[in-house]
């Protein structure tokens, strides 16, 4: 069974444009958040899928640069990015994160991968903030089979589900078998995740401290309960709403 990442990364971000590019202790945030992906042990490869936007050209670049492999597509529909990504590189099992995670956890990522072989044959999708979020926002993984977003790839046909990926799945549970994990404490408070300039600033404090993007989500934790004020810098920011 082949278990492909897929990363979505553009310049063209609507609230804080090219911060996958913005520097976090000396590197890209997307390349804080990829070296991070690919400590995942559960992972056979790791795509970074962008748009086929001249300005997305800084992206893949990088990707050369870093030897990393990535894949071009539609920007708007990324229901079509990424099973076009899947099927490119022969994925059974897709694992979905998003470039403005440089907080991701491999370790969560695992787990999440974890309960869903665990559960095969009988599931289609997992993730990690069902029924209800307790990990901070910012660590949100999916996983899925192939054929489950080959499902949602063919049958959809909403615009704003298609640009959402997955909400064809989530909003259909009598038709994709779900399976949601939970973590023991809630921190689903916590906002590690980057769409705004205030965002920017909290990770930067995070990322600052450790001067590398080895450390752990429970790291993270610790170093916020020495200092609480930080979470005060992003607390304001509101999720973008989807219909």
């Amino acid at each position: 069974m082949r278990i492909i990442a897929i990363t979505q990364a553009r310049m063209g971000s609507t609230r804080l444009q090219g911060k996958v590019m913005m520097d976090l202790a000396g590197e890209p945030m997307l390349v804080r958040h990829v070296n991070r992906v690919l400590r995942a042990c559960t992972l056979d490869g790791v795509v970074v899928a962008t748009s086929d936007k001249p300005a997305d050209d800084v992206i893949v670049r990088l990707c050369k640069e870093r030897g990393w492999t990535s894949f071009r597509g539609s920007e708007e529909d990324l229901l079509d990015r990424y099973y076009q990504a899947a099927l490119q590189h022969r994925a059974d099992v897709v694992v979905r994160v998003t470039s403005d995670c440089p907080l991701i956890e491999p370790a969560v990522v695992d787990r999440l991968v974890g309960e869903f072989l665990d559960r095969q044959p009988d599931l289609d999708y997992a993730c990690n903030f069902l029924p209800r979020k307790t990990f901070p926002h910012g660590l949100d993984a999916e996983v899925m089979r192939f054929d489950a977003l080959e499902r949602a790839w063919r049958e959809s046909r909403d615009p704003v589900w298609r640009e959402h990926v997955t909400l064809p799945i989530l909003r259909n549970p009598d038709r994709y078998r779900i399976h949601g994990m939970t973590n023991d404490a809630d921190y689903s408070y916590l906002r590690w995740t980057v769409d705004e300039a205030e965002d920017l600033e909290f990770v930067r404090r995070i990322y600052d401290h450790f001067g590398h993007d080895r450390f752990s989500w429970h790291e993270v934790i610790a170093l916020l309960d020495m200092h609480p004020e930080w979470t005060e810098i992003n607390r304001s920011v509101k999720p973008k709403a989807v219909r």
